[in-house]
């Protein structure tokens, strides 16, 4: 730790006793003890514009989570129910909720958000503000619980539960009025209080049927108020968030410039949403932190389908990439079949997912690296290279405050292949780089540039031309305020699905 002492050196003899031998090494003693209590640490760089609360951060470290679509639509084979399907079609043969769970571990994903009310309205859950639910379907004889099964299958399993509850409800007979908005109230406190803590409250904008159909004007304070009440904690999704946002598309790309700042004020879920474009790229100082959340489904549609295929683990690696890669959490669809199981080919295509992602991030390359920076806050160990590679979330290189353009060199005792740089922002302080850039040293010893790129945020993971070299320098090219870097990767994916020529 880093000290700036306070002391003159021309006093010291003063604070020795005169009993004692004045020599080198009485005033050696009396240096290092006058330093050690006379002086302070580098003081922390201050936080920079709108910051993630501490369920925010955590939130964004689960990376991936499952999203479960299951109910009528699943044995109608459709993705949108009109609300007039009756209760009986609901008849899962086999439903194992801690099947989800144990998948979703394996695959290593943190969390499930399963739809407890989708648009045609039936409640997985037997909520009493709606007859339109499980009470009235042959299932368990009308006396089953999703929401109950599933929060004790992700207890067991140590996996985080969310809920999806659609405010569009085209069963309900008061939505269309103001009514409706105290029943989904209602709902809302019934679900949330019912079944411990919800890590996420996930809400979309869809509203009405068409020109002729019911309108209804929701009331988003009410509902976020409700989550608030009851599950503090909770993220809250929607367009505008105020926990997290849509990305825009439901194809897994993020932005490659993705701020997790948003300007949310005059904005709705729905039809008054932020432009397409700002909600997949945010707003650079937003006013408020609202990162990306990136939804996609595992097949191509949403619910069950017995025709649908899952998509390959190089499809899932390039959503991946263009998701958690790009500053977002993704959020992967895996829907439950007719007999209430996730099928085999999709719970295999996940074990293969993470056994590929585990290969490829396995071996650091950094780790065999001497790190250099041109700048070190303070010069304090406490701020140093070491942190990029420490494994310590909480620990971070970061430099003086006047700094915005550092560099960090790394150099390799022998030469290193590889196609994947890994940077991470320590986002408790905000999120600073704007644009930076990479180089890598030639075989001739010319440096030449490798790729450029804008924002990092929590994770940017750069996908790069394979290549082999002796030396790496990211530099940093714009940045809002000291850069604050908490980690660094230099990988190897020989998956092959991106990986290009050496340059």
């Amino acid at each position: 730790m880093h000290y700036l002492c306070t002391i003159p050196w021309t006093s010291l003899r003063y604070y020795i006793p005169l009993k004692h031998k004045i020599d080198n090494n009485i005033i050696i003693f009396f240096i290092s003890a006058i330093l050690y209590v006379s002086c302070r640490t580098v003081e922390p760089p201050e936080p920079y514009g709108a910051c993630p609360s501490a369920s925010q951060v955590a939130w964004q470290r689960m990376e991936i989570n499952m999203f479960c679509h299951f109910g009528p639509n699943t044995f109608t084979d459709k993705e949108w129910g009109d609300g007039t399907e009756t209760e009986e079609l609901f008849a899962p043969t086999n439903l194992d909720c801690n099947q989800w769970a144990t998948t979703a571990k394996k695959a290593g994903m943190k969390g499930i958000i399963v739809t407890a009310k989708h648009h045609d309205g039936f409640c997985l859950w037997p909520n009493p503000h709606s007859t339109h639910t499980v009470v009235n379907s042959p299932w368990l004889d009308g006396k089953g619980d999703v929401l109950s099964l599933l929060r004790q299958a992700c207890k067991n399993n140590g996996i985080k539960m969310g809920i999806y509850i659609s405010p569009w409800d085209r069963n309900a007979p008061t939505y269309g009025s103001e009514a409706y908005n105290e029943t989904f109230r209602l709902t809302l406190e019934d679900a949330l209080s019912r079944y411990g803590d919800i890590f996420e409250q996930w809400f979309d904008g869809a509203n009405g049927e068409g020109p002729s159909g019911k309108k209804q004007k929701y009331d988003w304070e009410l509902f976020n108020n409700t989550v608030k009440r009851f599950q503090p904690n909770a993220i809250i999704f929607s367009d505008v968030g105020p926990g997290c946002r849509w990305v825009g598309n439901e194809s897994g790309e993020t932005g490659e410039t993705c701020w997790s700042t948003l300007n949310i004020d005059n904005f709705t879920p729905g039809t008054g949403a932020p432009p397409i474009d700002t909600l997949n790229q945010g707003n650079r100082n937003g006013s408020h932190w609202v990162p990306a959340e990136t939804d996609v489904s595992i097949r191509p549609g949403w619910f069950f389908h017995p025709n649908e295929k899952p998509k390959s683990v190089e499809e899932l690696l390039r959503i991946y990439y263009t998701s958690v890669g790009r500053n977002s959490l993704l959020l992967l669809n895996v829907p439950p079949d007719r007999r209430g199981l996730i099928a085999s080919e999709d719970s295999l295509r996940l074990v293969e997912f993470r056994n590929a992602l585990d290969n490829i991030f396995a071996n650091n390359l950094a780790n065999y690296a001497k790190i250099e920076a041109s700048n070190i806050r303070g010069n304090s160990k406490e701020y140093g290279t070491a942190a990029l590679i420490d494994n310590d979330f909480n620990s971070y290189w970061a430099t003086d405050d006047n700094i915005l353009t550092p560099t960090l060199t790394l150099y390799f005792d022998n030469p290193v292949t590889f196609n994947r740089i890994m940077l991470q922002e320590y986002i408790p302080l905000g999120q600073r780089v704007e644009r930076f850039h990479v180089e890598y040293k030639d075989a001739k010893g010319i440096w030449r540039t490798l790729t450029t790129a804008t924002t990092i945020g929590y994770k940017r993971i750069l996908l790069i031309p394979k290549t082999t070299t002796e030396a790496i320098r990211i530099i940093i090219d714009k940045s809002l305020a000291c850069p604050t870097i908490n980690a660094i990767g230099i990988y190897l994916d020989e998956w092959g699905t991106t990986t290009q020529d050496t340059p």
